[in-house]
């Protein structure tokens, strides 16, 4: 794809948050009765908790509107194709261990290469048993026990998230220890948001979870909120989004503030967030709880004057690419200047003259090239722009909406 230099302007409604609309699909399926879930379009990885969760025993009826969801038995085999969605993966093994079912999860793309550890030791400390019987499945068999859990909070919120929709399934009562400083922590707020609005309520005394057993109550219907993560490519190139909770536990609203500080104008009214980008300064940038924000706050860092520092982002070398090398790859090859640091990026802000990228089959790499192309002094020929699908099938379109110039 050839994507045009030129500014976005307008109007787009921000699509359903896939963080969000995991958690609601599981809660929903583990229910005790059906639920509707309000959520108007999916994206490939929503798509795979929805066939995970069938394989699991639940129906997932596609409406106009989401999903009617209802729960079903488990059965005793399953086969689960959880795509390269590492969501589904993390928040699904220990399900599947605490329900009794032998699993077997399919993975694709980088997923295979992505770390399980320590959440597979405990996992297996706690009656689970969990093999690779080729390169691209995983198998989990046996069934856990109540007991004493523990994470460090460090590697993946996605691991305590698993955790938590897991435990109330048990016999009896369990804790789980996270030890240490909590990164992305906005998405396990997400995550007890979800669980209370099914009856379960995991009660924090830090560094302690205190898990009841017990039974997921559906509420009869519950809606899948706006994606900031995704709206956040738009707002970097200064367009307007509406559909957004302006109050949202979804960490990546920090995309507002971020944007101040590099100097935008950002109004706020309803549930509309709108930009104007302006002259930018450079920033220092702490990416530990907005990983997902690094790729857009990048290329910001690389229109705005003074050098840019993102850092605590070691964990982005574990994305669907490694983000780290991808990022920097994209800036280098449409003419900024970057260097890749230990734990994150430094950006010089030159300026990007425009030329030719990889996506390297990574949405948000493939989306951070189209803010790029907006403000670049030529064209940008963007390879495999069909990753944008992972996470945000009508992205393309939308670009066009706004004004955007591509062939």
């Amino acid at each position: 794809m050839t994507i045009y230099p030129g500014k976005l302007a307008g109007t787009i409604p921000a699509i359903p948050s896939k963080s969000a609309a995991h958690r609601l699909l599981i809660a929903a399926a583990l229910a005790d009765g059906p639920t509707e879930i309000a959520c108007p379009s999916v994206s490939q990885d929503i798509l795979a908790t929805a066939r995970c969760l069938e394989a699991l025993g639940a129906k997932l009826d596609r409406t106009e509107w989401g999903f009617t969801v209802t729960p079903g038995p488990a059965p005793e085999k399953a086969d689960l194709p959880c795509g390269e969605s590492g969501s589904t993966l993390r928040f699904l093994l220990p399900v599947a261990a605490a329900l009794g079912v032998e699993a077997t999860f399919r993975m694709e793309g980088r997923l295979p290469q992505r770390p399980l550890f320590p959440l597979d030791r405990e996992l297996e400390a706690h009656g689970a048993a969990l093999t690779r019987p080729t390169d691209t499945t995983l198998t989990v068999s046996g069934r856990l026990t109540p007991g004493d859990y523990h994470l460090p909070g460090d590697v993946s919120s996605q691991y305590i998230s698993g955790l938590l929709f897991a435990l109330p399934l048990l016999a009896g009562p369990s804790t789980l220890t996270v030890s240490g400083p909590i990164e992305s922590a906005p998405y396990l707020q997400l995550t007890e948001a979800a669980l209370r609005q099914f009856g379960v309520a995991p009660q924090w005394h830090p560094p302690v979870y205190d898990l009841a057993p017990g039974r997921y109550h559906s509420p009869g219907a519950a809606a899948v909120e706006g994606d900031w993560s995704n709206a956040a490519f738009f707002l970097a190139a200064g367009a307007t989004v509406t559909g957004l909770d302006l109050r949202s536990r979804q960490g990546d609203r920090a995309i507002l503030w971020l944007l101040q500080r590099f100097g935008a104008a950002v109004a706020q009214y309803g549930d509309t967030a709108a930009v104007e980008l302006g002259k930018l300064t450079a920033q220092d940038i702490d990416a530990a709880a907005i990983p997902d924000l690094a790729p857009v706050l990048a290329v910001l860092a690389a229109n705005a004057q003074g050098t840019s520092r993102i850092y605590n982002a070691a964990r982005l070398r574990l994305k669907e690419s490694d983000r780290l090398s991808t990022v920097a790859a994209l800036l280098r090859n449409l003419g900024g200047r970057v260097e890749v640091t230990a734990d994150g990026l430094t950006i010089e802000g030159t300026g990007l003259t425009g030329g030719v990228v990889d996506s390297y089959f990574d949405h948000r790499i493939a989306m951070a090239a189209a803010v790029a192309a907006t403000s670049a002094h030529g064209p940008v020929v963007l390879r495999n722009a069909q990753a944008v699908e992972k996470s945000y099938p009508g992205f393309w379109a939308d670009f066009q909406a706004l004004g955007g110039k591509l062939r």
